[in-house]
């Protein structure tokens, strides 16, 4: 396979000297368990698809793009007692954060996007500090999941080892899939509180407690066609924002 121009781990020093890169990348999952039939490297495998998949459809469109490699921890905090799910806590992703910006910001790349696939992540409030500490590097972060309405392709609900992340896994990885006939129903508890199981209040899920199998949503319905179908949508909207933010003057967002 030739080296990807817009993949950071398959790109020579010579590559990268000839480009001067727009948009940085930054993949990041968890290792935990998904159900019975799923693997540890669920979040990984997809962030990782996602952001080489999105990279390639704005590098087509001319943008100066590149991923980096995937951080393949996440915040579990609620999941301390489900054997290796490692944990990653939010002040230790703020201090690499950090080291990312600061060489971003050394080498005058002006853009960086925190393209998050695990649920326990959350960026946002780290970019705000980090954002006010190098404000030379514009800083923003989605969520891969939430690009495109799932509800227009699963009907199953759930957020974990669901029908959609079952569907992108057998699309990207099948071999890695076991079969559905292994999965637990991913039958999930729901919270005593009204305001809790209403939303509109937070506390973390004490998972072990939630489900008895790690999974939230049954996967029974889930298909590689539709992991395809939400995939193509995902990366495409994805994409297009690259190909947007590579052209923008981060002095001149607003209309």
């Amino acid at each position: 396979m030739a080296p990807r121009p817009y993949i950071l781990a398959e790109t020579t020093w010579k590559s990268v000297q000839e480009n001067n890169y727009e948009v940085v990348v930054l993949p990041w999952g968890a290792t935990e368990a998904h159900n019975y039939h799923l693997p540890y490297a669920t979040d990984n495998v997809q962030a990782d698809h996602v952001a080489a998949e999105a990279a390639r459809k704005a590098w087509e469109q001319g943008a100066k793009v590149v991923v980096l490699p995937c951080v393949p921890f996440g915040v579990n905090t609620g999941q301390l007692d489900i054997t290796l799910n490692i944990n990653m806590n939010p002040s230790t992703q703020l201090a690499i954060l950090r080291d990312v910006v600061q060489v971003l910001a050394r080498q005058r790349i002006p853009k960086l996007v925190v393209l998050n696939g695990h649920g326990g992540n959350d960026f946002r409030q780290m970019l705000r500090e980090l954002q006010a500490e190098f404000p030379t590097v514009f800083l923003s972060t989605l969520n891969w999941f939430r690009a495109a309405d799932r509800n227009q392709y699963f009907t199953a609900p759930g957020d974990h080892a669901d029908e959609l992340e079952t569907s992108t896994m057998l699309h990207i990885v099948p071999d890695l899939v076991s079969p559905l006939a292994e999965a637990g129903s991913g039958a999930a508890r729901q919270f005593r509180i009204a305001a809790l199981r209403q939303g509109w209040a937070w506390a973390q899920r004490a998972w072990s407690q939630v489900t008895a199998d790690t999974g939230v949503g049954n996967p029974a319905a889930a298909t590689a066609e539709k992991g395809a179908a939400f995939l193509e949508a995902v990366t495409t909207n994805i994409g297009q924002f690259l190909v947007e933010l590579a052209a923008a003057n981060p002095q001149d967002l607003y209309e």
